[in-house]
């Protein structure tokens, strides 16, 4: 380390500002200056809801409506169901809101309701079961996911099963982001806002500095490193405690 790099910035890749995002990369962080003293690092933000990614999103619908032997249709005759990973935090699943109302915003499509696969509601079929209760005939889950996986795995099964069990509504699965080159443009937009220190963060709305209705008992509390259920039979809890000041690099 010593003949190596002494200043970095660190780019979180993920959509939206959750545990691991506010909590566990910069206790990280911290961890390693710790180790290695005269080390600097800033942090940079997540990367969603940029309007980037919302091309890429449209894409995906696109590629869903049209394919498969599909003709792509009046997008006024189209509901979309954004399926974000879910979160225990109130903040991070408006995030998945907000991307939802971006989508909506001009691009005409009925609606674009949203719903999670794991740690808040609605669930998949929820949110399916909400969109025709909306009066949606045609509906396209699209996942709030960079990459494939378990959980966006899991969001088609769901809604696979859904469609199965309702022939009268026509559903399609959209595909992830993935490694497309406004992912690589953004990435790179974010590190330079890093080091630049251009950092504009949601902390207006952060459970852990705003007390939140239900969640005033968060506000200050040590972070503890978390490990999500539902993705898989490992858990990643270290039991390291970090206070929520590890996190205030990123704002």
């Amino acid at each position: 380390m010593e003949r190596g790099v002494r200043r970095f910035a660190a780019v979180p890749l993920m959509l939206v500002s959750a545990g691991h995002a506010k909590g566990d990369i910069p206790a990280a962080l911290a961890r390693e200056k710790e180790r290695h003293p005269g080390v600097s690092y800033t942090y940079g933000r997540p990367l969603g809801p940029h309007p980037a990614l919302l091309n890429v999103l449209e894409r995906r619908l696109d590629e869903a409506l049209g394919g498969a032997g599909r003709t792509p249709g009046d997008r006024a005759d189209v509901t979309v169901l954004l399926v974000g990973r879910g979160s225990t935090d109130p903040d991070a699943n408006a995030e998945v809101h907000k991307a939802a109302r971006l989508l909506w915003e001009g691009r005409g499509y009925a609606g674009v309701e949203t719903a999670f696969v794991s740690l808040a509601a609605p669930d998949v079929p929820s949110g399916l079961d909400r969109c025709v209760r909306l009066g949606a005939r045609r509906i396209v889950v699209l996942p709030y996911f960079l990459f494939t996986g378990i959980l966006p795995d899991r969001v088609r099964m769901q809604t696979e099963g859904w469609a199965a069990a309702h022939p009268e509504v026509e559903v399609c699965s959209a595909d992830v982001i993935g490694p497309e080159p406004e992912l690589l443009d953004l990435v790179w937009e974010r590190y330079e806002e890093a080091v630049q220190g251009d950092l504009r963060m949601n902390c207006d709305s952060c459970v852990y500095r705003v007390a939140l209705p239900g969640f005033e008992d968060k506000v200050g509390l040590p972070q503890q490193p978390h490990f999500h259920p539902d993705d898989d039979g490992h858990h990643h809890g270290h039991g390291h405690g970090h206070h929520h000041g590890a996190h205030s690099h990123a704002h």
